[in-house]
């Protein structure tokens, strides 16, 4: 085996593992939300505290991905096209730790709902749009693994949905609060859970915009539409 050759091996095994750890941290992120929302569902203080701990593991995990990846870059010199596969791994695990964060902002605000009067049917509404950022999230790791830019592009336009799901979700507050203002501080944190699941499927269309870089070498084109934006205009101003 020519120099080259054993240069490119040992480039491939760094690069794999880094992609088992991105694929390591995605699983336990999928678990983050997983949790937090039935925490939330059920009034689960002890699982609740539990996804705020195992952030930790997701944080660190990431920081070893920043790490080795520096190393593989310093050590290996990759070419162009190379490189463009470690800088991916580096934008997906920092993909990867945003969203667990909005996980563990999500059991926080759980623990605080507890001390308040439970809203009917939130948490169910909650459920459903947290349940589509996951499958997003599942299918975008799926396409990582196969390099499958056609699902990417899928779960790219997907996140309209969610987009949709959050405007209906804020409707439904603003009538809550309208109907009893007692209602107004649980629905205010319930809608800043609601954005926070927003916001993971913002992320995890940022993972497909990186999956499709990595297998096409150019990022999707144009901006991707967003849903409707009347809740975000009246609490962003």
């Amino acid at each position: 085996m020519s120099e080259g050759q054993h240069i490119l091996s040992a480039f491939d095994r760094d690069l794999e593992g880094l992609q088992a750890k991105v694929l390591r941290m995605g699983g336990l992120v999928e678990a983050a939300i997983t949790d937090a929302v039935t925490a939330l569902e059920t009034r689960d203080e002890e699982l609740a505290q539990k996804v705020r701990e195992n952030d930790k593991s997701i944080d660190e995990i990431e920081a070893v991905v920043n790490e080795e990846a520096a190393r593989v870059v310093a050590l290996r010199a990759p070419i162009a096209s190379d490189m463009r596969l470690v800088l991916s791994v580096i934008k997906i695990s920092a993909n990867l730790e945003r969203i667990g964060d909005y996980a563990k902002n999500l059991a926080k605000r759980t623990n605080i709902l507890l001390e308040l009067p439970p809203i009917e049917g939130a948490p169910r509404s909650i459920r459903r749009m947290a349940r589509e950022v996951e499958r997003m999230l599942h299918d975008v790791l799926d396409a990582y693994i196969q390099r499958d830019a056609k699902l990417a592009h899928d779960v790219r336009n997907r996140d309209e949905d969610v987009d949709q799901m959050y405007t209906a979700i804020f409707r439904e507050f603003l009538t809550y609060m309208m109907e009893d203002p007692r209602n107004i501080t649980a629905c205010m944190h319930l809608h800043f859970i609601a954005k926070n699941i927003e916001r993971m499927g913002d992320h995890t269309t940022s993972i497909a915009d990186q999956v499709i870089y990595t297998i096409e070498g150019n990022q999707p084109g144009g901006e991707r539409p967003k849903g409707d934006r009347t809740s975000t205009e009246v609490f962003e101003g």
